[in-house]
């Protein structure tokens, strides 16, 4: 895998876009990434891992979003990647989740975080996904690692390598199992010893039930439980058969008080039936004795019910005649109320109306017939009359569409009246108007003359207000930059200040330490020990420090890394001083020499001339339309004016052609209407005539049906009478009765009937005259025996349900204890071989003689290919001195767990032979040792990975460490790593590698964000 460009975009500590040439840097095969601390060197490398995983290793990627805090709020973060791998050359952009300002209003929104893949096609590039699931699935198989693997391999981070050399086992397989994937066996131990510890609660559960199920058998037979489990088996099926035994026994003693309860209760009821019978008896013989009393009462029933029903056929002809009587009234009261409203009619005789209507009625026989004094032709007579006035109403009915011609005829002229009035009153104001018109078109058109002179200036005051707002911003800044040049200049004395004040306190500490160097060394010295200097055992006159003491390494490292510091800033403070100078010096020229005062009221004024000009040009506007408008009305109204003078001449023709219809029709209508008000008042009143004599007609006519009906009547009701053989009416009244009184006389006289048959058939029944005969029983000697007999048998009863439950219940225990007792067995068998797993898997078994942890022993092999890798690397670094070793061994710092050891590791000094521990090794030491173990490491993660070449590495700090010589060393076994075109960057702010490598990229801080600079 190699890597060609990154481009990196609002990104950790660079504000704007920074491109990364790697074929540049890695021309050469070795090259320098350096710069101050916090610049943004590990910036780079993490650009590198959220470009192909979507995310920044370690804990910086769990803390917030990595766009840059120094980019403007709305620049979109972006990282972008070109690499090759595999044969394949790729292309992958990224986007962060981000909070963007809102487009609209205030506010932020989030954006979630986007990638695009490319794959390069011989002449173009082709987009394989969009979806970030699908791009970590395509780096994944491209590549073949996990982004731990990743940065343990392709970054080489000295630091966790160094805590990987120290570390205790259990840490060290922690690094292991994250590298090489192996999690699933340390899962595997989890899983064997998480088994024997369910299984250990699947035997103790099953013991439990065992004791529970004996407990109760204990309870249930009176016995105590054996503590052997191979006991509870016997000791159950004992009590078991005991107590069935007992059971049995009982049962045939129950069954003899049983049957004596039931000959008992059999007795007792056999006398209180024969008790009931002669009850019975003497009680039907009373009852037949009362029914014989009221044998007179049941006689008179028939009677009053055969009277009803001869008086049934005689009550309809007597209501019919009532009937027609009723109706004969009735129509006596009609003819006499429409008599009377024709009698006032004209051609219609009133004197014979009246004459009839006091004779109506002449005698009243016995019988109330009547007998009749009308006049013959009187119907005929009011049937004359009222067809007079139906020809009549034909006549006028023709009329009708005259008047309605008429009616219609005066509304028209009217409303030609009402339009004639409003023709003429229109008519005059548009005269009015033709006449103002013209005056008010002439005055429009000067104004627009003068509007049109004025909107012109529009284009020239808006190029002199522009000119006049630079003027006025410049002069705005020139102010502002003045302030900030003084505030500058102050900063920037402070910072030579302090970079002099650093620089001498850093000179004075390195000639301290100079001059007390012999000191500094007899420090060192200790009896019997040789001298570093003169390698003597005997120190008789060590040099001893001045009154101010010795100065350390480390005191003169801080003092120069202080001075180092203030320089920087005394830098960056003359910097920003000659930018703010160059900047006012720029505004005062652009403000052309204005003041802000000035130029603010150059604006203004520049405001006010646009202002007016823009009125202006809005004014014209108007202006135009208002002219077209007063033109249009012109027109319009000398228009309007022509059509009014026609219209009013037509309407004028129209009314007097309508006044000479409407007098024709007003004295045809005027001849016919006669004494009326008018044709409908005559229509009407003629028609109302016509229905008061058709209804004094009809009266007539149904007073005589009325007459001959009565007459008839009156015979059919005295021929019922007769056939009925009632003397009157009065006699037939009262023997009548209504279905209700009828059903309740049949119902008492059923009831009696029911009730003596019942009689009749007890006193007939055999048993009960049987009953009679028999001796007569003792029933309180009955109960008391019957109850005796109940009390022993339910005694017997349950004393024998006692037992037999008893017996069942040991049964069922019994059962159910053998059922737990073989349950149990298969659980005890898989715990024992689940305890031996998992022990053996754990380290703690007697049979794992190392004790050492499954998941150690497989990583056992790969930290021995590990060890073999960096051996290659470190013998060449130490000069052969020191070597690696694997061992089963416990570190110093692995504990006193009997499985804390499987994964240790020591160094062999072959100048003195001995194994010594990795945590004894100097700072230096420490440093290439664990350099070699990250090669090593690499190199066997990426053969487990599937081979993919790593073509393009990096190593993060760490040089400071080392002596010149070893760092020559070191830096020739990472030459070496160049074979096969690789290319290996360091990334270091240590000064003396900028010397020895000469192709470099150079992070640089500022205030306002990074940047990166290309060298060599």
């Amino acid at each position: 895998m190699r890597l060609h460009t990154l481009t990196m975009t609002a990104f950790g500590p660079f504000a704007g876009t920074e491109t990364v040439d790697f074929d540049r840097l890695g021309g050469g095969g070795l090259f320098l990434i350096h710069g101050p601390t916090g610049a943004g060197k590990t910036s780079v490398l993490d650009a590198v891992c959220f470009a192909l995983y979507g995310d920044v290793p370690g804990a910086r990627g769990k803390d917030r979003s990595p766009r840059s805090d120094h980019a403007a709020p709305g620049v979109r973060p972006e990282v972008s990647l070109e690499f090759t791998v595999r044969g394949r050359r790729v292309r992958i952009e990224r986007n962060p989740r981000w909070e963007r300002p809102k487009k609209r209003g205030s506010g932020t929104l989030t954006e979630n975080q986007k990638v695009r893949v490319f794959d390069w096609r011989g002449d173009r590039w082709e987009g394989v996904t969009t979806r970030p699931d699908e791009a970590g699935q395509f780096v994944g198989d491209l590549v073949g690692l996990t982004i731990t693997q990743f940065c343990q391999i392709v970054m080489l981070p000295q630091g966790d390598f160094a805590r990987f050399l120290r570390a205790k086992s259990d840490d060290r397989r922690k690094s292991l199992e994250r590298i090489f994937n192996t999690r699933v066996f340390r899962d595997v131990e989890e899983w064997f010893g998480g088994h024997a510890r369910k299984l250990e609660r699947e035997v103790r559960a099953a013991d439990e039930r065992v004791r529970a199920v004996s407990g109760r058998i204990a309870e249930v037979g009176g016995s105590t439980a054996p503590q052997a489990p191979e006991e509870l088996t016997a000791w159950a099926a004992e009590l078991a058969s005991v107590q069935a035994a007992t059971a049995r026994d009982a049962e045939e003693v129950t069954a003899e008080f049983t049957r004596a309860r039931d000959r008992a209760r059999e007795a007792l009821a056999t006398g209180r039936e024969l008790l009931s019978r002669r009850e019975r008896l003497a009680a039907a013989r009373e009852r037949r004795a009362q029914l014989a009393e009221r044998r007179a009462w049941r006689t008179g029933i028939d009677t009053r019910l055969a009277a009803a029903e001869r008086a049934d056929t005689v009550l309809p002809s007597l209501r019919a005649r009532d009937h027609r009587r009723a109706e004969l009234d009735k129509a006596e009261l009609a003819v006499t109320d429409r008599l009377a409203l024709a009698s006032g009619l004209a051609d219609v005789d009133a004197a014979g109306l009246t004459h009839v209507d006091a004779t109506g009625l002449a005698n009243v026989d016995a019988a109330g017939l009547t007998e009749q004094g009308d006049h013959p032709d009187l119907p005929a007579t009011l049937r004359s009359a009222e067809r007079s006035r139906h020809d009549e109403l034909a006549r006028l009915d023709h009329l009708r569409g005259d008047a309605e011609r008429r009616r219609s005829l005066h509304r028209d002229l009217a409303a030609l009246d009402r339009r004639i009035a409003a023709v003429r009153t229109e008519a005059d104001r548009a005269r009015e108007r033709v006449t103002a018109l013209p005056a008010r078109v002439g005055t429009i058109t000067e104004e627009l003359r003068r509007a049109q002179e004025q909107s012109g200036l529009t284009d020239p005051a808006k190029a002199a207000l522009d000119l006049a707002e630079r003027r006025r911003s410049a002069a705005q800044e020139h102010r502002r930059l003045g302030g900030e040049v003084e505030r500058a200049e102050e900063e920037r004395r402070r910072a030579v200040d302090t970079a002099q004040t650093a620089r001498d306190r850093s000179q004075d500490l390195r000639e301290r330490r100079i001059a007390h160097m012999a000191a500094e060394l007899a420090a060192d010295l200790a009896d019997g020990a040789p001298c570093a200097v003169c390698g003597s055992t005997e120190h008789p006159s060590p040099a001893a420090p001045s009154a101010r003491g010795l100065v350390s390494a480390e005191e003169e490292r801080a003092a120069q890394q202080a001075a180092d510091t203030a320089a920087a800033r005394r830098t960056e403070a003359e910097n920003t001083l000659v930018a703010l100078r160059e900047r006012h010096t720029a505004a005062a020229e652009r403000a052309e020499g204005r003041t802000v005062e000035a130029a603010a009221e150059e604006v203004a004024a520049r405001e006010q001339e646009l202002t007016e000009a823009r009125a202006a040009a809005r004014e014209l506007h108007r202006l135009e339309e208002e002219l077209a408008q007063a033109t249009a009305d012109l027109e319009r109204a000398r228009q309007r004016e022509g059509e009014l003078v026609r219209e009013e001449s037509e309407l004028t023709a129209r009314r007097e052609e309508g006044a000479r219809e409407h007098e024709r029709l007003t004295a045809l209508l005027d001849r016919a209407r006669g004494e009326d008000a008018g044709l409908a008042e005559r229509i009407a009143r003629l028609r109302g005539e016509a229905e008061v004599l058709r209804d004094a007609a009809d009266a007539v006519e149904l007073r005589g049906r009325a007459a001959e009906e009565l007459r008839t009547a009156v015979t059919e009701a005295a021929r019922s009478l007769t056939e009925a053989r009632f003397e009157d009416e009065a006699e037939v009244v009262a023997a009548a009765l209504d279905e209700r009184g009828r059903a309740d006389l049949r119902a008492r006289a059923r009831d009696f009937d029911d009730q003596w048959a019942a009689v009749e058939a007890r006193l007939a029944d055999p048993d009960l005259t049987a009953a009679e005969l028999a001796p007569a029983p003792d029933p309180v000697a009955l109960e008391e025996s019957a109850r005796t007999a109940d009390r022993a048998a339910d005694q017997a009863v349950a004393w024998q349900g006692m037992l037999t439950d008893r017996a069942r219940r040991l049964a069922d225990l019994r059962v159910e204890l053998d059922g737990q007792l073989s349950g149990s067995e298969p659980v005890l068998r898989r715990y024992a071989v689940a305890q031996g797993l998992s022990t053996l898997a754990a380290g703690t078994s007697p049979d794992n003689t190392d004790s050492v942890r499954l998941s150690a022993y497989v990583l056992a092999a790969r930290l021995e290919q590990v060890v073999e890798a960096a051996n290659h690397r470190l013998l060449t670094m130490s000069d052969g001195r020191y070597e690696l070793r694997y061992t089963v061994d416990k570190a110093a710092g692995d504990g006193r767990a009997r499985s804390a050891g499987g994964l240790g590791m020591r160094v062999v000094d072959a100048w003195t032979g001995v194994e010594r521990d990795p945590a004894t090794l100097s700072g230096g030491e420490t440093f290439f040792s664990s350099l070699a173990l990250a090669l090593g490491l690499g190199d066997v993660a990426t053969a487990e990975a599937g081979g993919t070449e790593i073509d393009t590495l990096f190593v993060d700090e760490g040089f400071g460490t080392l002596d010149e010589d070893t760092l020559e060393e070191v830096l020739d076994v990472l030459d070496r790593l160049r074979d096969g075109g690789r290319a290996v960057g360091v990334v270091s702010h240590v000064a003396d590698l900028r010397q020895r490598v000469t192709t470099r990229l150079r992070v640089v801080k500022a205030a306002g964000g990074s940047r990166l600079e290309h060298h060599g």
